[in-house]
């Protein structure tokens, strides 16, 4: 490594340039890559209901419909406006009454359910099929056009409304998440910093990382807006203590006399030496995501992790190029650090260990009950503000026609209409269920099978399956839609084994399972991962349960106050928030540690060694809280989007918590857990020789006094 650091500094002009103009394929790269904001298209792609989406998109040419209400408008003129929809691009056909019987042919002569499913008051609803799936550019371009055609008394409802609304909103809001993440970093490191002007280089070289890896994001070929959104900020919260540490590095070298570049170069090797550590907890919990049979843990682990990687390698190359070239500038605008010394408040928590010790067992239980018992919701449309069209549309939906969830069958093309119409009333007698409605139900037995216009059966039918739609009261992810979804499954495959449930509603379903799953694998592979490189680093049997307690305690802390404060979570947050918040901030109790074992090998005491500990590392540990705490707790502030604004307003309170537990409840640890820690850590043979010494010299103190 020592090559390689005098080599980083000997070609720093070369190293700025370059990283200067990889900046321009990052960019395209980045402009490039597909964001997709459908949320549902994460699930196994094995499942019953996505393979249901799949064949609604190859046998009818559709993975996208929406529910179209108008109100206030005579037929003649919503026929009108029908016909203006089905000439927009992407939308393949508009079901309404006029699609089964002429206009001049009074709507009374439907079938009472069909009339009632799809007319209230002065309302009437269509029904949208679009030639693309939900998160298509296609379908979210064809959703603004129906919109723009429409008037203020027409409302767009379904998921593909959502989608849209999602991307407009996270493409407006993305930015600012930067800027302020970027001001509130600013504003801690001129706080804890020695220079003005050296949080703009660390922002810079932290900049430069995250535009690689989002450009290099164009290998995988699209990434969720979710990852897209947290990506910039969660780097930088992430990666800014290994800029904080080579700067940290730096100045001491040159405290001792050194040359400047003589200084870099073994700030470089000694920074590489720290933050490999660091970082390999940190992409350890990232790697946890991937573990997820939702496949967003995936998108989000792996690009993260990735970013975790490019961040360690700018910091090593790209910053200390800079801090060489602007060496001048940066010494003009050194200043005291704002932060001041620390140097009894260490020796207050060494002497009350036991106060800690207590309050940690009696929190513990409210924890770990709290943590249990926070309440998630599932329902996507929630995440978004109430002003947006989707969530004005779902209100009137559910307002005027009393249906809050529309999901689909699909059946044996064969199924003879005597069983479907027997099957759709079995449907339509079960709690909540507005109507079951398929093409035979619509027509009422009126018109004879071979007068139905072809290009209308092919909506509803092809070859191998009939389409039957399905409305509810119950909105989708309540308890109450799964156990209809379940017994409507149960009553379709009575009458067809191979029968299929799709939409968004059992999609949502097979998420609540799917995610209820993961949540339990995610935790324990990154407390296994992470256990590993600590018993690993600090080649101790008893420190890894010591450290990843101490960090779990700080977790279930953070999940806990939401039960306590009577908030819902979004469901992503509390899947990812546990690997999260243990991969980056377990470094905190990494450092500590790591100083605690070397003072109690050099002869100290457990007392000795857990002050120095405490007092060395309290400055850092609270530095890099603030930095990560910084990076996101503006976001959670400001997001409209509650699945960002939730997740990163828990990632700053853990990263605060975790400070607090750290610095309090882990000395206590140290304390009460030494003779074991002794006894089952390597190189602690200087430890228990100091120990046996004091216990002689006290003995013999003991029997003179005697």
């Amino acid at each position: 490594m020592k090559a390689i650091s005098k080599g980083i500094v000997k070609l720093r002009f070369v190293i700025l340039a370059v990283a200067i103009f990889l900046l321009i394929p990052s960019a395209i790269g980045y402009i490039n890559t597909r964001v997709n904001y459908d949320i549902l298209s994460y699930l196994p792609k094995e499942i019953e209901t996505m393979r249901g989406q799949d064949i609604l998109e190859n046998e009818f040419g559709t993975g996208a419909y929406s529910l179209f209400i108008v109100e206030g408008m005579e037929e003649k003129d919503v026929a009108d406006l029908k016909t203006r929809i089905e000439e927009v691009d992407h939308v393949k056909k508009v079901l309404w009454y006029d699609s089964f019987m002429d206009i001049s042919v009074p709507m009374e002569m439907l079938p009472d359910n069909v009339y009632e499913a799809f007319n209230s008051d002065d309302a009437t609803m269509m029904f949208i099929i679009f030639d693309e799936t939900t998160s298509s550019d296609g379908t979210m371009d064809a959703i603004r056009q129906i919109r723009s055609i429409a008037n203020e008394k027409c409302f767009l409802a379904g998921m593909s409304g959502i989608v849209t609304d999602t991307k407009d909103l996270a493409e407006k809001e993305t930015p600012i998440y930067v800027m302020i993440a970027v001001i509130l970093a600013v504003i801690v490191l001129s706080l804890t910093m020695d220079s003005y002007l050296i949080p703009i280089f660390f922002l810079l070289s932290i900049g430069m990382a995250i535009v690689y890896n989002l450009g290099s994001n164009i290998m995988f070929g699209e990434i969720s807006f979710i990852t897209k959104s947290l990506a910039a900020v969660l780097q930088l919260g992430v990666t800014l203590d290994y800029s904080i540490f080579l700067w940290h590095s730096y100045q001491e070298e040159l405290e001792k006399g050194c040359d400047k570049n003589v200084s870099m170069a073994h700030a470089i090797e000694a920074t590489f030496q720290s933050v490999i550590g660091s970082s390999v907890t940190t992409i350890a919990g990232f790697i946890a995501l991937c573990f997820m049979s939702f496949t967003i843990g995936l998108d989000l682990g792996v690009v993260m992790a990735k970013g975790v990687i490019f961040g360690v390698i700018c910091c090593i190359t790209v910053l200390p190029s800079m801090i060489l070239v602007f060496d001048n500038l940066i010494e003009k605008s050194k200043h005291k650090p704002l932060l001041p010394e620390m140097e009894k408040i260490p020796n207050w928590i060494s002497d009350h260990y036991k106060i800690f010790a207590v309050i940690f067992l009696v929190l513990l239980p409210f924890a770990v009950y709290g943590n249990n018992n926070t309440k998630v919701y599932y329902d996507l449309a929630k995440t978004l503000p109430d002003t947006l069209p989707s969530t004005q549309a779902a209100n009137e939906l559910e307002n005027n026609f009393d249906t809050s969830t529309t999901y689909m069958l699909l059946v044996d093309a064969d199924m003879s209409s005597n069983d479907i119409t027997s099957m759709n009333e079995e449907i339509s007698k079960l709690d909540g269920v507005d109507a079951a409605i398929g093409l035979d139900s619509a027509v009422g037995g009126m018109i004879p099978e071979d007068m139905i216009p072809s290009d209308l059966r092919s909506e509803v039918q092809s070859d191998d399956y009939k389409l039957i739609i399905i409305t509810s009261e119950y909105n989708t992810a309540s308890d109450e839609v799964n156990a209809q979804i379940d017994a409507v499954n149960k009553i379709v495959k009575s009458y067809d084994e191979n029968a299929m449930v799709v939409g968004e509603a059992p999609c949502t379903k097979d998420l609540i399972t799917i995610t209820n799953h993961d949540f339990n694998v995610v935790n324990w592979v990154s407390i296994g991962a992470v256990f590993a490189i600590i018993l690993f680093v600090l080649k101790s049997f008893s420190l890894p349960f010591i450290l990843v307690a101490v960090i779990e305690f700080a977790i279930f802390i953070n999940m806990g106050i939401p039960y306590y404060t009577g908030s819902v979570l979004p469901f992503i947050a509390s899947v990812v928030i546990g690997t999260i918040q243990l991969g980056s901030t377990v470094d905190y109790a990494i450092l500590m540690t790591t100083r605690y074992c070397r003072e109690r090998n050099d002869g100290h005491s457990k007392k000795e060694s857990t002050h120095i500990a405490l007092s060395t590392s309290m400055k850092s540990i609270i530095v890099s809280a603030l930095s990560f705490f910084s990076a996101t707790f503006g976001v959670g502030l400001i997001s409209s989007i509650d699945m960002i604004g939730a997740l990163c307003m828990l990632m700053a309170r853990g990263a605060i918590i975790s400070m607090f537990v750290v610095i309090l409840v882990l000395p206590a640890m140290y304390m009460i857990f030494d003779p074991i820690v002794v006894r089952t850590s390597f190189g602690f043979k200087s430890a228990r020789e100091s120990d046996r010494k004091r216990k002689k010299l006290k003995a013999g103190s003991e029997r003179a006094t005697a």
